[in-house]
């Protein structure tokens, strides 16, 4: 009987730990479509039930460079203060999203720290297929509303690849 509890217990660990987890959280890279070169290394995860994203690291620039192309602050953003005084690195620019289904989230928002714009943002994953997604894939919406936007399709990054773009 102490077995059986035991395993039972077990169990509901491990699903618990899978059920927490979502095949978006990780790390990835945003490819700039028009030359195929990474603009950034981003970490994905899950604070609170809610989605979040930072930058690891942006090639060819120091991790202290700050984003002054931002400005102010933004509704519901996570962090208070001014965000043109926050680096780029480690500033949660995808923000407040919700789960909608295993690997969708919906209803945050996407800071473009380049412009300082703020977007609506979906995040969908694409799981390899052989086919149309070659390898498991982020596609990353951002909307200005009514449906207006565009996507970009983000793929996996290993440490030492964010190691490489930092010139370690």
């Amino acid at each position: 009987m102490k077995k059986l509890v035991a395993l039972c217990v077990l169990a509901i660990f491990i699903l618990g730990t899978v059920v927490a987890s979502d095949y978006v959280e990780g790390l990835w890279k945003s490819i700039d479509e028009k030359t195929g070169k990474i603009t950034a290394a981003w970490r994905i995860y899950q604070k609170n039930g809610m989605l979040y994203g930072e930058i690891i690291t942006v090639p060819d620039q120091d991790d202290s460079t700050l984003a002054d192309d931002c400005t102010g602050t933004y509704k519901g953003f996570p962090v208070p203060g001014d965000v043109s005084k926050m680096t780029v690195v480690n500033t949660p620019f995808i923000f407040g999203l919700s789960m909608k289904g295993i690997g969708q989230w919906d209803g945050g928002n996407i800071i473009d720290p380049k412009d300082g714009k703020i977007y609506k943002c979906k995040i969908n994953f694409h799981a390899a297929d052989g086919a149309k997604f070659k390898v498991e894939t982020l596609e990353m919406r951002g909307e200005i509303g009514l449906g207006i936007g565009r996507s970009q399709f983000w793929q996996r990054i290993t440490e030492k690849e964010i190691d490489s773009l930092r010139g370690k």
